[in-house]
């Protein structure tokens, strides 16, 4: 089973509070299920394990999985895709982060793979954590991918439920630091490390924590989410309005990112939490250009991904000026209580 318990659908719906989702999301704290229906492939697409006869065609069950890849803009971002069923999943969706290995016709448009070509990846998982070991290829890497290849794996592997931290070994050999750069390796390397670190306008890091949040990459038609670690104070006590401000402030202006929440847009008063879910009550800038009661799904799609990054959040509920009779931009009223997503980037949106 994976991280993130939760449908696989973007179009999101609210509860009478509105409560948010979407399809092919992801986060860090919560944990998604990998048991997808059974699809119908050709004998010569089965690579891992078949079910039912042996025949011109098998039937399969594929698990969606997370890859974190890179974009063209460099940044490590989850992408959701159909691997054969296997009883090795972390080590299957390692493997399909070698350069021209099994993910070379599968990627999107725009992303490449992020370990060396022929790396070899064997892993282990006991009580909690993944150990990896890769083969000698592994240090075949650019110096400028050092830190990515470090978030990806650990994005990658922490998907799953029985994965929270993960350790590094190449040949057998527990690795202290990356082989090309020297960038230290983490005895506890886990979400919580961060990914796509963003320290613009930070002048003493030490008196501040991380935050993850999404913002919106790609183009029209073919957006995706990506997941950026921040830097907010230390002194910060309402995690949750503090996210919602990092989305309103956006990300850096040479990102090449975006959010979909205007500058004038605000919380009219502290979020409620409350079983799992977070109510937060918004002034009616939170529309932005559309006319009233509409709100936009990437914005929010945006903000149940960032705030179900908290450990406990499940869902997310929003009024705006203590109304909740919303509709998003295709003009589905949003009434279903929903949580967050199952997938991160499915294509779906």
């Amino acid at each position: 089973m994976s991280k993130n318990k939760s449908k696989q659908i973007i179009t999101v719906v609210l509860a009478s509070s509105l409560l948010l989702s979407g399809c092919g999301l992801f986060g860090s704290e919560t944990k998604k299920k990998v048991d997808p229906p059974k699809v119908t492939v050709t004998e010569e697409n089965v690579t891992e394990e078949t079910t039912g006869q042996t025949g011109e065609e098998a039937e399969v069950s594929s698990l969606q999985t997370e890859l974190y890849l890179i974009d063209k803009n460099g940044y490590v971002v989850p992408q959701t895709l159909a691997l054969p069923k296997t009883n090795s999943v972390a080590k299957q969706a390692l493997e399909h982060l070698v350069a021209n290995g099994p993910v070379t016709n599968m990627l999107p448009d725009n992303f490449r793979a992020v370990l060396p070509e022929d790396t070899q990846v064997s892993v282990n998982i006991k009580d909690g954590v993944a150990t990896v070991d890769f083969s000698n290829e592994f240090k075949n890497y650019q110096s400028e991918d050092e830190k990515k290849i470090l978030q990806s794996v650990t994005w990658t592997l922490t998907q799953f439920d029985t994965v929270d931290k993960v350790k590094l070994q190449m040949n057998g050999h527990e690795l202290t630091e990356m082989p090309v750069d020297g960038t230290p390796i983490s005895d506890n390397l886990s979400r919580a490390t961060g990914i796509n670190l963003d320290t613009a306008g930070v002048i003493d890091i030490t008196n501040t924590k991380p935050v993850t949040v999404y913002y919106i990459g790609g183009e029209e038609g073919a957006y995706y989410y990506v997941p950026v670690t921040t830097r907010i104070k230390s002194s910060e006590k309402d995690i949750y309005t503090a996210v919602v401000n990092q989305l309103i402030k956006g990300p850096h202006a040479k990102s090449n990112l975006v959010s979909e929440f205007m500058s004038d847009v605000a919380l009219l008063e502290a979020p409620k939490v409350e079983e799992g879910k977070v109510t937060l009550n918004f002034n009616k800038n939170v529309y932005g250009s559309f006319e009233e009661n509409v709100i936009s799904q990437n914005l929010l799609n945006a903000l149940v991904l960032s705030l179900t990054e908290q450990k406990g959040i499940k869902s997310v509920a929003i009024t705006v000026e203590g109304k909740a009779e919303l509709v998003d931009d295709k003009g589905t009223k949003l009434t279903e209580p929903v949580t967050r997503p199952e997938k991160v980037n499915t294509g779906s949106f």
